[in-house]
């Protein structure tokens, strides 16, 4: 029982371990995403806002409020920040005129996809820097790391 208990405390350490060195890159290499923006006039959460309704696709204040885990106060003042810089679009609500229903315009599209290809360019660089082999453990982790954000 004894040696049960010390596997188990050790897979533990293990564990709690490898949480620390995941966080700790993950945070390392979102940061140095985040320096290579391409437009570093909107803030990480208009951005976020963007990208969520270009993925999920048009819907309301309220749902996406509730995507971005903000207030819906707060989301109203974020929309009406890209909607004065052209970035989403406001219609009416196909079936409650009291909403409206938001989505990303040409413009807001044209931005997320510098951005993105921006960042791209500088992982794509760092990448070639690996060998084959931690070329695919990467390959391999990516499904898992997806699985982890889905949580």
């Amino acid at each position: 029982m004894r040696y049960a208990n010390e596997v188990t405390a050790t897979l533990a350490r293990s564990d709690a371990a490898l949480a620390s060195a995941l966080r700790m890159s993950v945070l390392r290499l979102a940061r140095r995403l985040r320096s290579e923006r391409a437009d570093t006039s909107l803030s990480l959460t208009q951005l976020a806002t963007l990208s969520t309704l270009e993925r999920h696709g048009a819907m309301g204040v309220g749902e996406l409020a509730a995507h971005e885990r903000v207030q819906p106060p707060s989301m109203t003042r974020v929309v009406a920040c890209l909607e004065q810089l052209g970035l989403v679009t406001r219609d009416p609500h196909p079936s409650d005129r009291r909403q409206v229903v938001l989505a990303v315009s040409p413009a807001g599209r044209a931005l997320l996809a510098e951005d993105r290809r921006r960042r791209d360019v500088w992982l794509a660089q760092r990448l070639k820097e690996l060998s084959p082999h931690e070329r695919e453990v990467l390959r391999a982790a990516a499904p898992v790391l997806e699985r982890l954000t889905t949580a």
